[in-house]
């Protein structure tokens, strides 16, 4: 635990939290939405500082991130939160309940990635991932730190609800970001994960401006899947930058959500809208759909195999397409 870092002290020892856009006032003894920023006799606590709920060393492709080192891994960590309150979370234990916990440093963390490292495993860095990173800001920072001083990088998995200036004074050490764009109206992010889309969209616009950037889009069948809506949230992309690779991801029934599983033709049909405008369009959690393999924007030759998790170049020379020449948007090496 240590003193909390973006908030306000207020009178009668209450305290207003600026991390993120609930800007949680919060009374002695209480907790924000997120439940790990606490008020202890007017300061404010982040209760989970160097608490770890999950680890594993991951493909980078599970984060997903297509286009940042493909086919390496990352070492994956998690702690306990999470700022949104999404119906369908698949990680519901620890970013809405409690789960155990193990306690560790900013550099232990980072030793035992140099460690990968050194034991021959093709790990690139630490990813801040499985609840959401930025309700565990202050240890993210200190370790972030330490991981650009060690040489590896940075990855944030995130839901994107922040508020701009500790987003800003994170970005400089992050090297790539998964943002969750999880629908593209007001009334689906305050019904079903009572957050709004505004805030997401502005860590966005201003992310893909400092670090590479994926985008992922669960669509929950009936509730965000429309063709209207999807071909909303695809020119918005495009209005941004066409390279930017997005995922639509397929929902499972999970956690309080038991509305049946998003249709193949679903996916199949947003793909389709996507790639009218997008240069790289992804499927997740559908492997009938084979839509994991990255292909060439300009003359549509299958550039990067994947199967899984695993990701392997077949027509790349470099990073330009061996068919046409065409530079191919990839960080690092593959």
């Amino acid at each position: 635990m240590r003193e909390a870092l973006y908030y306000e002290k207020k009178e009668k020892n209450a305290v207003a939290c600026a991390l993120c856009p609930h800007f949680c006032e919060i009374r002695e003894g209480k907790a924000g939405i997120c439940r790990f920023r606490q008020n202890r006799a007017g300061t404010l606590y982040a209760a989970n500082y160097g608490k770890v709920s999950s680890c594993g060393l991951d493909p980078i492709e599970k984060k997903p991130l297509y286009h940042f080192y493909p086919g390496s891994d990352i070492l994956s960590f998690g702690t306990l939160g999470c700022n949104l309150s999404c119906g369908f979370c698949q990680n519901w234990q620890i970013a809405l309940d409690e789960s155990p916990t193990k306690d560790i440093t900013p550099e232990s963390m980072v030793e035992m990635a140099v460690q990968q490292c050194e034991r021959g495993y093709p790990n690139i860095g630490i990813a801040y991932t499985y609840n959401e990173p930025f309700m565990w800001y202050e240890f993210v920072l200190d370790t972030a730190r330490l991981v650009k001083k060690a040489g590896l990088n940075n990855v944030l998995v995130t839901n994107g609800f922040v508020n701009e200036a500790p987003l800003r004074e994170m970005l400089p050490r992050i090297d790539a970001m998964n943002i969750d764009v999880k629908g593209f109206t007001e009334e689906y992010y305050h019904d079903n994960c009572k957050g709004r889309l505004a805030p997401v969209l502005r860590t966005v616009e201003i992310a893909c401006r400092e670090c590479h950037v994926e985008l992922t889009t669960l669509l929950v069948t009936g509730l965000n899947d429309s063709p209207e809506e999807i071909s909303r949230l695809v020119d918005w992309i495009a209005s941004l930058d066409r390279d930017i690779p997005l995922h639509f991801s397929r929902y499972f029934p999970m956690h309080k959500m038991d509305l049946p599983a998003t249709p193949l033709e679903t996916l199949a049909r947003a793909r389709e809208i996507a790639r009218e405008k997008l240069s790289y369009v992804y499927i997740g959690n559908a492997q009938q759909l084979n839509g994991s393999d990255t292909y060439c924007p300009n003359c549509g030759e299958e550039v990067i195999s994947r199967m899984g998790y695993r990701a392997r170049a077949v027509g790349l020379k470099g990073k330009n397409c061996k068919s046409c020449g065409a530079k191919i948007r990839i960080v690092g090496d593959i």
